[in-house]
């Protein structure tokens, strides 16, 4: 059988197991022995290959991540941050939806993944913003979308998979997609500015006030003295990281064991057998990812080994030459990427196959990255795969109606703008990586 009708086959094989609702390390498994077997490819030094990239240090950053978002959402952290930020700025109209896009920033700066802000967030802001006249739906959609910050602020658990599939400079694409980041805070917050003022009520006591009661909030110091060591985790992971005191692998085993300090003997929030719990969850998660990422990887390698992205090269310079059109081709096909399948086991899929490419048509590798993983952000958020979307679904308790609507506003007018300047606007993410010398 021809190398590209195989492959076309696969990627239907692959397409139909996906939509048919199979777990996603069976997806994987089934697309691999399928090329496997039609383009006999030996499968005892694939399985070697693929055993030797799995022992990769820079692969231990994604476990640790993991268990320390989790630890994130159960200690007390995010609450901390979020009283400082009301204590201060609660009181202007719009404001609490504004903290709470900006502490999911904050928490992504600690966690690295689009899931702990949800998690951390959901039960204490959606309430709280319910009672400052924000819907449910409206509530729900703001904390969820403000999640995938998680993946655009550094560290990032997507940019250290692309880093570790494609060989780029790991540290030069975290700093890609800080500004594409920044620009998503402004805009999701003016989108909540012009909510707040147009239907939701007027701002509530907040702490630091004095309620009608008579009874008295604790004091703006005693907040901020509180906050202190919620604050200092980005600034230590971050300082770390750019201040050599460790690699990025090195910083997430140092996330956790901070956020499991601060949890258990400053906040005291961390007990024993929620922790025991926790980490059990975690363990499941990373074993099934774990899993994924091996056949995900595996399928990558047989693509590599039958030169497929040399083909797809060279099918496109036949195309077109011009640059513009490949990207938003590449654009359109990674959104959709983005809703079948996670951003990390698109990154492990598509980074090698579409690499090539882009470095044909003279695109930075780390623009690349920016590009990829700033249109595979969207994919949590939009059906069928929509992961972070369903998961704030259930935080907030929201029907999927209703939270659609607003989330198709975020995206819309908050989000897509973010991609398209990504895309075309290279110095949006390519300042910082050549500022600091990665590029």
């Amino acid at each position: 059988m021809p190398v590209m009708t195989a492959f076309a086959i696969c990627m239907v094989l692959l397409l139909i197991l996906l939509l048919a609702g199979i777990p996603l390390p069976y997806c994987f498994g089934g697309a691999l022995i399928f090329l496997v077997s039609t383009c006999a490819i030996p499968i005892k030094s694939l399985m070697i290959w693929g055993y030797t990239q799995m022992v990769s240090s820079s692969l231990m950053a994604v476990p640790m991540f993991i268990i320390a978002g989790n630890l994130i959402a159960e200690s007390g952290i995010a609450e901390k941050l979020v009283l400082l930020a009301r204590t201060f700025v609660g009181k202007i109209r719009g404001a609490l939806g504004c903290i709470t896009v900006v502490v999911c920033g904050v928490l992504g700066a600690i966690s690295g993944s689009a899931f702990t802000g949800i998690a951390a967030l959901g039960s204490i802001m959606i309430p709280e913003l319910e009672k400052e006249g924000y819907s449910r739906g409206f509530s729900t959609s703001l904390v969820t979308c403000s999640s995938i910050l998680g993946t655009l602020i550094p560290p990032s658990v997507p940019i250290i998979i692309f880093g570790w599939t494609t060989g780029v400079s790991i540290l030069g694409c975290f700093m890609a997609t800080v500004v594409p980041g920044l620009i998503t805070i402004i805009t999701f917050s003016a989108i909540n500015v012009y909510y707040a003022r147009k239907k939701a009520g007027p701002a509530q006591i907040t702490s630091g006030e004095t309620a009608e009661g008579g009874e008295k909030q604790r004091s703006k110091l005693h907040v901020f003295v509180g906050a202190i060591p919620a604050m200092l985790m980005p600034v230590i992971i971050l300082g770390g990281i750019y201040g050599g005191l460790f690699t990025a692998t090195e910083a997430a085993s140092v996330c956790a064991v901070i956020a499991l300090l601060v949890g258990a003997f400053v906040y005291r929030q961390l007990k024993f057998g929620r922790t025991v719990k926790m980490l059990r969850t975690s363990a499941s998660s990373i074993g099934s990812i774990f899993m994924m990422i091996f056949f995900c990887l595996l399928l990558s390698q047989c693509m590599t080994q039958l030169k497929i992205p040399q083909m797809l090269v060279q099918i496109f310079l036949g195309f077109t030459d011009n640059k513009y059109v490949i990207l938003i081709m590449v654009n359109v096909f990674l959104l959709f990427v983005g809703m079948i399948v996670n951003d990390s086991t698109a990154i492990m899929l598509c980074a090698p196959l579409l690499l090539p490419l882009m470095t044909a048509y003279g695109i930075d590798p780390i623009h690349f990255c920016a590009i990829m993983v700033v249109n595979l952000s969207a994919g949590a958020l939009t059906p069928p795969y929509a992961s972070v979307l369903y998961f704030g679904m259930k935080v907030g308790n929201a029907k999927f109606g209703e939270m659609m609507k607003n989330t198709l506003v975020f995206l819309l007018i908050g989000y897509f703008p973010v991609i398209l300047l990504t895309t075309y606007l290279e110095p949006i993410s390519m300042f910082l990586p050549r500022l600091l010398g990665y590029a």
